[in-house]
């Protein structure tokens, strides 16, 4: 796991990379590498990269990045990891056509993958992986992002080059970078608390969705495709018993866990103590001699919002005979963190749960543990929230034969009883508009309630936008590859490809990465996804059940307890500490962010804040503490 950077210069362009330009860019990530760096800049200035090195697999010299193959035609700079990167090298040393440098190396592996089989390589990776390949021979760069987008990627064209890096504000270290708002994708983050993918919230600045590359030549023509299409390889499990399904399950999960146990330094759990991160614990403690490593946060004191779940942490723990850590947070430890958040974040993340990440990923760090396992993604994958099973019924009533005039009508009376920025409206606007009432699994403001929020230019200049034009791409994918078309196939494929990537895996990997600690996803591995996105929406929501399948396949895995407590999610308190000093610091940031900007309506800010709706008002700080950090 690293940081990586670099920059093409076009052919018609007087700009050349040097090393001091690689330099500053790189060392803006240091946090992702902190046990090394590299740089190389080719003999003409045309490219360059750049790497911070955060030793995970063959921790010897001969590993560090940016690594070349044999003849210097090919050089690579690699975050992430190739889980079974020992089988493919196998392979291509069967073929006694490449020489190796290094013992065991997987960034050496993709070079001669990529020698040997061109960019058709990544289908042969199982893994997690953002990278540059400067082809020397066809001279082009090659930009790659993983198939769920677990690690991210941002690049920017301009002034006659185009810049990447794993963070933004490596580009930003480039002066001539422009530092301006994308206010189309300022209008998304207010419906979806990040911004979709190609936008960030910087104009020009984009990121690489998840399954896409991107190839640059030194004409400045650049191409961008889609790798991998989760569709092309999902085989339906319909006629299969649910007995057998949950078998599948677990083998594939166990096969998933043993992969992210591949490592040459210490790897530990984040453990909550719901079913995702035990069964982490429990299966990775499977194969192992020694104690797995366990890692809990709570908070001081008790919170409704937020009930602690140590003492089911410390039950997992214990059944797993685990070496067990935990820190209690507070409200005043929230306040000290924030401004290194929003540096860390990039772009707002509006997820509170970006704290408790961080303060858990330190405390790993602190302990000596380097990789820990995180259990995104079986949520999304097997019918885990509450919320989802409200929007699926939502959904299936929406489904039945009312017109849309009822609908219509419906819709005026909401409004004239002054409810149109109601989540009631906006799901019965989006019926009666004939588009799927479920956006998403996490939602901020409704369309309505955005345009409140706006200040008059923004909703003047934004008057025809609305955030399906976001999600209508994946919505059509959706339609031309789903085998199944069901409503709850829609709400997997849609959170697979805007909320993880965005918000929950981008919280893990700039909070976790803010202290040099690697975040593996299990649940993510895209064997599972496929093999979970064959499952019958019938068989998932058997009796009505959340996680049905799941909690079959890991029932005498984990305890009994743990599976059939009821779900709760990994929270932060901040309902209750926005009474206090955390909501007079909201109130006096966005007063200010008001009075400096032109972004948001000062009343209606004002209003949200006075109503008490916190996850609002938290929204809107993340913007505005971002906006003072990197614009003002």
């Amino acid at each position: 796991m690293c940081g990586i950077a670099g920059a093409l210069a076009f052919e018609r362009g007087d700009f050349r990379v040097t090393a001091p330009y690689l330099d500053r860019m790189r060392d803006a990530m240091a946090h992702r590498g902190p046990d090394g760096a590299g740089t190389w800049v080719a003999d003409d200035g045309r490219v360059g990269l750049g790497h911070r090195r955060l030793a995970i697999i063959d921790l010897s010299d001969a590993a560090a990045q940016p690594m070349s193959n044999e003849d210097g035609t090919l050089r690579l700079s690699f975050n992430g990891e190739i889980y079974n990167h020992v089988e493919i090298r196998a392979e291509l040393e069967r073929t006694g056509r490449h020489r190796w440098k290094t013992d065991h190396s997987d960034t050496e592996v993709i070079l001669h993958a990529f020698e040997e089989w061109g960019i058709d390589c990544l289908h042969r990776f199982r893994g997690m992986f953002a990278f540059a390949l400067w082809d020397g021979r066809a001279r082009e760069l090659w930009l790659v992002r993983d198939r769920i987008g677990v690690k991210p990627l941002y690049y920017s064209i301009h002034h006659g080059r185009v810049a990447f890096a794993s963070e933004i504000k490596a580009l930003l270290a480039d002066p001539e970078q422009p530092r301006a708002v994308d206010e189309e994708a300022f209008y998304h983050y207010l419906s979806f608390l990040a911004t979709p993918a190609p936008r960030t919230l910087f104009a020009g600045i984009r990121k690489l969705p998840g399954g896409c590359w991107l190839r640059v030549r030194e004409s400045g023509e650049v191409q961008e495709r889609r790798w991998y299409e989760l569709w092309d390889h999902v085989t339906p499990l319909t006629g299969v018993l649910d007995e057998e399904i949950a078998g599948r399950v677990l083998d594939e999960l166990r096969t998933a866990v043993r992969l992210r146990g591949v490592s040459d330094v210490p790897v530990g759990v984040f453990l909550s103590g719901g079913i995702d991160s035990s069964t982490n614990a429990a299966l990775f403690s499977e194969e192992r001699a020694e104690p797995v490593r366990t890692f809990s946060i709570g908070y001081r004191g008790e919170y409704p919002s937020s009930p602690s779940e140590l003492g089911f942490a410390r039950r997992m723990a214990a059944e797993v005979g685990a070496e067990h850590h935990e820190r209690l947070l507070s409200a005043d430890d929230l306040l000290r963190f924030l401004p290194r958040m929003v540096r860390l974040q990039d772009e707002p993340i509006a997820d509170p749960v970006c704290f408790p990440v961080y303060y858990v990923s330190e405390l790993a760090r602190r302990h000596g543990v380097t990789v820990c396992q995180v259990g995104e993604g079986a949520d999304e994958l097997f019918w885990g929230y509450p919320h989802w099973k409200r929007m699926l019924r939502l959904q299936r009533l929406d489904g039945l034969p009312v017109p849309r005039a009822a609908k219509r009508l419906g819709l005026l009376g909401l409004r004239m009883a002054g409810r149109e920025a109601s989540t009631a409206y906006e799901l019965l606007r989006r019926g009666s508009a004939g588009e799927p009432v479920f956006w998403g699994g996490a939602e901020a403001f409704t369309e309505a309630g955005k345009r409140r929020l706006l200040s008059p230019r923004l909703r003047r200049e934004l008057g025809g936008l609305s955030s399906w034009d976001a999600l209508r791409p994946i919505r059509e994918r959706f339609e031309r590859g789903a085998w199944e078309h069901s409503h709850l196939a829609w709400m997997s494929y849609l959170d697979l490809n805007l909320r993880l990537p965005e918000l929950l895996l981008m919280r893990v990997d700039k909070m976790s990465m803010g202290v040099g600690v690697e975040g593996r996803v299990p649940f993510l591995d895209h064997k599972l996804v496929e093999l979970a996105m064959g499952i019958p929406e019938a068989a998932k929501t058997r009796g009505g059940t959340l996680k049905h399948v799941l909690k079959r396949a890991v029932r005498g895995v984990i305890p009994d307890e743990v599976i059939d407590r009821p779900k709760q999610g990994f929270g932060v308190p901040v309902n209750e500490w926005f009474r206090g000093r955390l909501g007079a610091e909201a109130r006096r940031e966005l007063d200010d962010f008001c009075a400096r900007t032109d972004f948001l309506d000062p009343a209606e800010v004002r209003r949200t804040l006075d109503s008490g709706n916190a996850a609002g008002a938290w929204y809107l700080l993340n913007f505005a503490l971002w906006w003072k950090e990197y614009l003002s």
